[in-house]
């Protein structure tokens, strides 16, 4: 095991996608975002998946030249079109003008289009919390779950996220969910490690459950909530597919392995000012809802929050065969 600088994992991620064919642009707003998942112990959302990302750079499953365009069809809306990029370049595209826009006009939407996985959702989402705004995202993803009593999947994983602003440039807490009981993330991690996982959190090719995950990767996600979870991906689905112009997740195609071409998957962003919208009594009555989180209660993102600390005060653990991948796609191994 390893200890790295957020800085440094930054820095060999953005080598490491440069050197399989991203601009700038897109390597460093990536980048970015892989190593702030290390920092937050989001492991299932970073450098497991920079493999993955480099083998899509090279088989055209992401474009890594593609400019983000951005437009801005209303007052309080924008739209950015990824060009098949990776989603990060374009959100960091959109989120300065959806800030200024929600600043201005109460409230703002960023739509995204053309996009692909976007990592951990709740990344993006602070950003807008830590300019003093309330958070909402969506983000839609390949079809992964199957209708409540049916075996083929329809709909995907599809985060949510809320990001809630503290009042000092930080955020109150962050609330990243799916619709399925787990990330899928978390079953390829245990798939690849040749590892079980827990009963209930994904269904084989014939609709039962399964602790083999590599049977669970053939079959379909378990919706979180039976059929709640499903309700909860349709939201998702309407807002980051429907309201964006994105591919819904019954054409897009997977986010791993090869087949098929860019996934064309969307994110949809609302930012709220909260002081238009309460009367100047939203920092008072947050706190009187989070303040009833005691003892042995956490607000959601605690737990992310206590994992950034602890890595900024020893550094970040990078398992020694991560590390070595890393280096080899940066071309810093032998």
């Amino acid at each position: 095991m390893k200890r790295l600088t957020q800085a440094r994992i930054e820095t060999l991620v953005c080598s490491a996608l440069m050197r399989h064919g991203a601009s700038e642009l897109q390597a460093r707003a990536l980048a970015a975002g892989v190593a702030a998942a290390e920092r937050d112990g989001l492991k299932s959302h970073g450098l497991m998946y920079l493999p993955t990302y480099c083998e899509h750079l090279a088989c055209g499953k992401v474009l890594g030249l593609a400019e983000p365009r951005l437009t801005r069809p209303a007052a309080a809306v924008l739209a950015v079109d990824a060009g098949n990029g990776f989603a990060h370049a374009a959100i960091s595209t959109g989120l300065p003008p959806l800030v200024e826009a929600a600043r201005s006009q109460g409230v703002a939407a960023l739509a995204i289009r053309n996009s692909y996985n976007c990592g951990a959702l709740g990344y993006h989402t602070e950003r807008i919390a830590q300019a003093g705004l309330v958070g909402l995202g969506f983000t839609n993803a390949p079809a992964s779950i199957a209708p409540w009593g049916g075996r083929k999947a329809v709909v995907g994983t599809n985060p949510w996220s809320l990001a809630v602003p503290d009042g000092r440039g930080g955020a109150r807490f962050v609330i990243d969910q799916s619709a399925s009981v787990v990330a899928k993330s978390e079953v390829i991690k245990r798939a690849r490690a040749g590892e079980p996982i827990p009963s209930g959190w994904a269904l084989d090719e014939s609709g039962e459950t399964t602790t083999d995950a590599s049977v669970a990767l053939k079959g379909t996600m378990a919706p979180a909530g039976g059929y709640k979870g499903v309700g909860s991906a349709l939201l998702v689905e309407i807002f980051a597919a429907c309201l964006t112009g994105a591919n819904p997740g019954v054409v897009a195609s997977p986010f791993s392995g090869t087949a098929g071409g860019p996934p064309g998957t969307g994110q949809f962003f609302l930012a709220v000012a909260p002081d238009a919208t309460s009367a100047g009594a939203f920092a008072a009555t947050l706190e009187t809802v989070a303040g009833a989180f005691v003892g042995d209660t956490r607000l959601p993102g605690t737990r992310r929050f206590a994992a950034r600390e602890r890595s900024s005060r020893e550094g970040i653990e990078v398992a020694s065969e991560t590390l070595a991948t890393l280096e080899k796609l940066a071309g810093l191994a032998a």
